[in-house]
């Protein structure tokens, strides 16, 4: 019984340390993970220098295996902490800290597959939960929502834009034509994105003087259709900011679910008592 106990309590002490950032443990836990992070990506960013390459490599090398194994042991002891592990394992995060930490040991069988470790800067996304900065969760949770409200009518513009890049790319290659580098249809669709977007590569322009003013009333009509997308997720930001919750860095020991509120005592996800 005690030794049943022990085992608990020492699991639900990992846990605090390793899935939350509300402790002075968990908070020091994730800054050495994010520096780690950092410290990886440089040191793969280094050995694609050929100088530092030829100069340091054994350095780098040795470097790149100390962070793996630390990733290694930490994704082994994310899953034994944790209640139910294929929550975890199957979770965007668990396939994120899969793959940030294979690549350096398939460089044992495979030539250079130990570049893909860079992939670990997408876990910097756990910074929201390391500085225990509440008021950027509850603000990430709340674009999230804005976006999954408004993606209908983003959806609605994004077909618009298209339409009217097909038109215009049309009327732009019966007045151009192929002589002016509008030599088809698609071609000159993409001019009407790049355009249309004011990004504007310059590699096909018009040279008419009716093509030129056609071009000039899409450049302006950028400018306007860039800021339609961002007014409609305001607006939707704004009507979720009038719930005004207030979310935590505690993470459910059963399914790993984060952003609970900071009176609930059950997990909004599984139903699991935290």
């Amino acid at each position: 019984m005690n030794l049943k106990t022990k085992s608990k309590s020492w699991r639900e002490r990992w846990h605090e340390i390793i899935y939350e950032a509300d402790t002075k443990e968990g908070k020091l836990f994730d800054i050495i993970l994010l520096i780690l992070i950092l410290s990886s990506i440089g040191v793969v960013m280094l050995e694609s220098v050929e100088s530092y390459r030829e100069t340091h490599s054994n350095l780098l090398n040795y470097a790149e295996w100390v962070i793996t194994i630390f990733f290694s042991i930490e994704y082994i002891m994310r899953i034994l902490v944790i209640n139910k592990p294929w929550r975890y394992i199957f979770s965007f995060y668990g396939i994120i800290d899969l793959l940030s930490t294979i690549p350096k040991y398939l460089s044992l069988f495979f030539v250079g597959t130990h570049v893909f470790v860079a992939v670990r800067a997408l876990r910097l996304l756990r910074v929201f939960r390391v500085l225990k900065l509440v008021r950027y969760v509850g603000e990430a949770n709340l674009l999230m929502k804005s976006l999954k409200a408004s993606k209908a009518r983003i959806l609605v513009f994004l077909m618009a834009v298209f339409s009217l890049s097909i038109i215009l790319g049309t009327i732009m290659y019966l007045i151009e034509g192929p002589e002016n580098g509008f030599t088809s249809i698609p071609r000159s669709f993409y001019w009407a994105i790049v355009t249309l977007t004011t990004v504007g590569y310059g590699d096909i322009s018009p040279h008419t003087a009716l093509g030129q003013f056609i071009a000039t009333i899409v450049m302006i009509m950028g400018y306007g259709i860039i800021a339609v997308p961002t007014g409609i997720v305001t607006v939707e930001m704004s009507k979720q900011a009038q719930k005004d919750i207030d979310l935590n860095t505690q993470s459910c020991r059963s399914c790993s679910a984060e952003g609970h509120l900071d009176e609930a005592e059950y997990c909004y996800s599984c139903g699991e008592f935290l």
